[in-house]
């Protein structure tokens, strides 16, 4: 990179598309942010109630349609405010325009009115209103659901993450967002119905129009308009107005833990990276995996080949490995996993444990769906069972919570189970991503309930999504931006990665989780840059002698991580949750702690119950080439923390504290 300027969008998030909020909106008590077409963050005298009213178009594998808006028109006073807009969604030779009225009144209630047009006949999975409740001060809390026969269901928002709609056939909705403010949300023009959105770690309840009971994709006629309508209101007392600048400091607070123990931290290594992987043995052996999870699919035609590599790879890593192979017959399971068994011993490939998932449940099924033939789990992991004796048996999927939640498996034949994530599902923007922490810990009590307190192993996870169980394939990003369910997620390069990363191994620390394993050593998901199909900003214009070994900021991090699997974990309390990240540890008497900032903002945050002289490293926008170019160098360098114990920490820099061993104490 030399000293050639490099913009801070790409030392951030890996892109110049922009990612900006939207603009602020009042009506007496209520505010929202308006933000390409659609509300998000409706807020009541400063706390939030709902996360968003949007009018989606998505196409026939639920992807979503960005709206080309015109004739915008944003009237804001005293009184409230009106938006009207027109918007046109077209792929191909299908299109469909829309126009839409907001409306935000005095008394804080809002009107958000949709008239879509189908120009052509326009075949759509879903088209119409979305409305999104947060998790904070809703999950458990008393609900009113009124149905369009007029019948009412007094219930509460499920705790446990629902794999069904927890609600259907739905009108009206109102609960308690804070204690006597109950919220109203009236819908218009379809049958609506609720789903867990925390299934695929969005942290939100999301209800939704048209049942997927009905046919899908289907067809809006040419001509035929289509009409729906989202009300706002509220009833009771309303939360005191929080003045600007009052909020709570950051703070973090290292307190003493509980017992256990950090998860072991290890990585993905996607069979395609297999022959790169070797290639960056150095790096790998600065990385310092705990464990690999390797894949393993005949379909592909993967064979011995594959798994000797990864037994090279594992042998000169040090570190385990986790088979995760696909099943492909439904009656003749013994005998492929016999060959496969056969295969790993002729490889040398030595394994920690094996995770088993049959091709029938490797693609989402809605609830109510009928799942594609596959063997019975029982009698499949029993099969399992005498093929690998002595190993470690996994069950569970290959892809997102949602499909272990639905498709749950009989874990008394289990040692663990085990599921992976993405957090660009459903929305990619940067916010969205990192709001998805928020919905983790939910997953994996979730998971402890049903599973019967077996371990539980997550990943290979990262930004990107490594499959999309929904569709064909994963959506493709030849234009380096953010994209719901692209393998390759530009972020990955930035710092917004490195945060991100700590951020959900902490959470899921903290949740009690068994071992997690995240990106890859190369590739779309890796922490190691490699020349791919892609553009790579900065990386690709880097001279042969420092490509060959220029990692991204996320490559500390997990570094950093692998050190710190199985030590004894810290507590940590933080008075701004979803502003900060943190990760303490203890081991032989030395205290370490990793601190993110989850933002963009630059963030002061105070720390406490170090107990001793520290050393902190910063990883940010100011070091962002050294650390991508040398990371040797980069990860022995320290400074003493200052007195105060205060951090400054510029948008999604990490930082790592050091407190060595008290030499009296020893």
């Amino acid at each position: 990179m030399g000293n050639r300027k490099i913009s801070r969008s790409i030392v951030l998030t890996g892109t110049e598309q922009p990612d900006v909020p939207g603009r602020m909106l009042h009506a007496g008590p209520l505010s929202v942010e308006f933000d390409n077409g659609n509300l998000r963050y409706v807020r009541l005298n400063g706390v939030e109630v709902l996360r968003a009213i949007a009018f989606l178009v998505r196409d026939e594998n639920w992807g979503t349609y960005v709206p080309e808006v015109c004739g915008l028109k944003v009237e804001q006073s005293d009184k409230g405010f009106v938006v009207t807009y027109a918007a046109t969604c077209r792929r191909g030779s299908q299109s469909l325009d829309y126009v839409a009225t907001i409306e935000g009144r005095a008394d804080g209630s809002l009107t958000f009115d949709a008239t879509a047009l189908p120009a052509t006949d326009f075949l759509t999975a879903r088209t119409g209103f979305v409305v999104l409740h947060p998790l904070e001060g809703v999950v458990g809390q008393p609900l009113s659901v009124t149905h369009t026969d007029g019948s009412v269901t007094r219930s509460s928002f499920p705790e446990q993450v629902s794999p069904d709609c927890p609600f259907r056939d739905i009108r009206e909705l109102e609960h308690e967002a804070r204690p006597g403010l109950w919220v109203r949300v009236r819908m218009v023009g379809d049958a609506f119905e609720m789903e867990d959105h925390r299934n695929w770690t969005d942290a939100s309840f999301k209800t939704y129009v048209r049942p997927l009971s009905r046919p899908w994709p289907y067809v809006l006629p040419h001509g035929e308009p289509v009409r729906q309508q989202v009300e706002f209101s509220f009833r009771g007392t309303l939360p005191r107005a929080v003045a600007p600048g009052n909020e709570p400091a950051d703070a973090i607070v290292v307190e003493a833990g509980d017992g256990r123990a950090v998860p072991v931290i290890g990585l993905g290594l996607p069979p395609e990276e297999a022959d790169a992987a070797l290639a960056c043995e150095g790096l790998l052996k600065q990385l310092a995996p705990n464990f690999l999870v390797c894949s393993y699919d005949a379909r592909l035609g993967h064979g011995v080949g594959l798994l000797r590599k990864y037994a090279q790879i594992a042998e000169r890593l040090g570190a385990e490995v986790m088979l995760e192979a696909v099943v492909q017959s439904v009656s003749g399971f013994a005998e492929e996993l016999r060959q496969l068994a056969s295969q790993v011993r002729q490889a040398g490939l030595v394994l920690e444990s094996v995770a088993l998932c049959p091709v029938g449940h490797l693609k989402s099924v809605l609830p109510g769906g009928v799942y594609p033939p596959a063997p019975d789990l029982g009698q499949l992991y029993r099969a399992a069972r005498k093929a690998f004796p002595g190993i470690h048996l996994g069950g569970g999927m290959f892809s997102f919570f949602t499909e272990l939640n639905r498709k749950r498996p009989p874990v008394a034949e289990l040692d663990f189970i085990t599921n992976t994530t993405s957090p660009i599902v459903h929305a990619a923007d940067d916010r969205s991503v990192m709001e998805t922490l928020a919905a983790l810990p939910w997953q994996v009590d979730t998971a402890r309930a049903f599973s019967e307190g077996k371990p539980h192993r997550v990943g290979p996870s990262g930004i990107g999504a490594r499959d999309n169980p929904h569709g064909a394939t994963y959506s493709e990003n030849p234009d380096n931006q953010r994209i719901c369910l692209a393998k390759m997620d530009p972020r990955q390069r930035g710092l917004f990665s490195a945060a991100w990363t700590l951020g959900y191994v902490a959470t899921l620390a903290n949740a009690g989780v068994d071992r997690v394993s995240l990106s890859a050593p190369t590739g779309p998901l890796g922490v190691i840059y490699r020349r791919g199909d892609h553009a790579q900003p900065c990386f690709d214009d880097l001279p042969a002698a420092s490509s060959a070994s220029a990692v991204y900021p996320v490559f500390h991090v997990i570094a950093a991580l692998n050190c710190a699997s199985g030590a004894r974990l810290l507590g940590t309390r933080l008075t701004q949750t979803g502003k900060t990240a943190a990760l303490a540890w203890e081991r032989d008497g030395e205290r370490w702690l990793l601190v993110a900032n989850l933002t963009d903002d630059v963030r002061d945050v105070k720390l406490a119950g170090l107990g001793g002289t520290a050393r902190v490293s910063i990883l940010d926008a100011a070091h962002f080439v050294e650390a991508t170019t040398d990371a040797q160098g980069f990860r022995a360098r320290a400074s003493d923390l200052a007195g105060n114990g205060t951090l400054r920490l510029d948008a999604y820099a990490v930082a790592c504290i050091h407190v060595p061993r008290n030499p009296d104490e020893a």
